[in-house]
């Protein structure tokens, strides 16, 4: 039997992958294994690819400093692609297997979010109201980026939202189906925001003169990633703070549910997450509040109530009776 390059079989695998994975899913894909799988093994036949060639395609990738998560994501990638090779071409998967994924390395807290109060100051400053309103909606909901643009008036009904579709980030950005079937769900959302938003249906109907399922974002189209963060580094540049990716806004709403002792599995439930470990994983930061919090408690532990009052005091009478003495 002769041998098969690397490259061929990848071919082949597009085929199966595209018909297998949603359509946002597979142009990461495609994207993250031509530029960073598929120049290292491209030459390679199949049948001689060993653990060696996978340590060290694995160091190579190190060197370009990546997240840790990305590094996961590649690994994964390719892990999917040989478990292919072994069900189509009888592959030994275990060369993958035997290396395993890609060391950890130590990186910074990309999970940056704002408060209550940084964000009362940034959004003072976002003079378009139907951005403003997108930032409020993000703020106070914790939606995805996606999940946000994609919301029509028909998702909104008796103070709740429904997420039940997605606008693809990239190629015709059409609507799509939720990340996972825990995405989907209702969200309710405040009074003013419901007010604030029902007042955008009444400025499409003015301007368009019809009764349409108007996007919340933009009317007859929905907003695009470039102009929101356009909107949005203006209003950070007038209000002088720091700018923050459109989905920090949903870790900066789970931030402040958790800082406000909102249960961890509602949160989850908001956000979408399928288990509460996730949210608890990427959402749960430690601030100065919640260092304070651990100081009193710790100080509670340590101290009765009469050391506390009265220690100051004993240290004084000490103090004067040895000297006296």
């Amino acid at each position: 039997m002769s041998k098969i390059k690397f490259a061929e079989v990848y071919a082949e695998y597009l085929v199966y992958a595209k018909k297998n994975m949603k359509p946002q899913t597979y142009y990461t894909f495609f994207y993250n294994f031509n530029s960073r799988i598929l120049p290292f093994f491209k030459d390679m036949y199949l049948e001689d690819i060993t653990s060696l060639d996978i340590l060290n395609w694995e160091n190579e990738i190190l060197k370009l400093n990546y997240s840790n998560n990305y590094n996961r994501g590649l690994y994964y990638n390719l892990s999917g692609f040989f478990e292919y090779c072994k069900k189509i071409h009888g592959f030994d998967k275990t060369i993958i297997s035997n290396v395993g994924c890609f060391k950890k390395h130590l990186e910074e807290d990309k999970h940056d979010f704002y408060t209550l109060k940084e964000f009362k100051k940034f959004i003072k400053c976002v003079d378009n109201n139907i951005y403003k309103q997108f930032f409020n909606l993000m703020f106070f909901t914790g939606t995805r980026p996606g999940e946000a643009m994609a919301l029509k008036f028909s998702d909104l009904k008796n103070g709740y939202i429904s997420i039940n579709k997605t606008i693809e980030s990239h190629g015709n950005r059409s609507l799509g189906t939720p990340k996972n079937t825990s995405s989907i769900r209702n969200i309710k959302i405040d009074r003013r925001l419901q007010k604030d938003l029902m007042k955008l249906y009444k400025y499409y109907k003015d301007q368009y003169h019809e009764d349409y399922d108007y996007y919340i974002f933009g009317g007859k189209k929905c907003l695009s990633p470039t102009t929101i963060n356009r909107h949005k580094l203006d209003a950070c540049n007038k209000a002088n703070i720091r700018p923050i990716t459109l989905h920090q806004f949903r870790h900066s709403h789970a931030t402040l549910l958790l800082k406000c002792n909102i249960l961890i599995n509602e949160v989850s439930r908001r956000l979408g997450h399928s288990k509460t470990s996730t949210t608890l994983d990427i959402y749960a930061h430690t601030d100065l509040t919640q260092e304070k919090r651990v100081f009193n408690t710790l100080n509670s532990m340590r101290y009765n109530i009469f050391d506390i009052f009265f220690e100051p005091i004993k240290n004084i009478v000490s103090f004067i009776l040895k000297h006296r003495l």
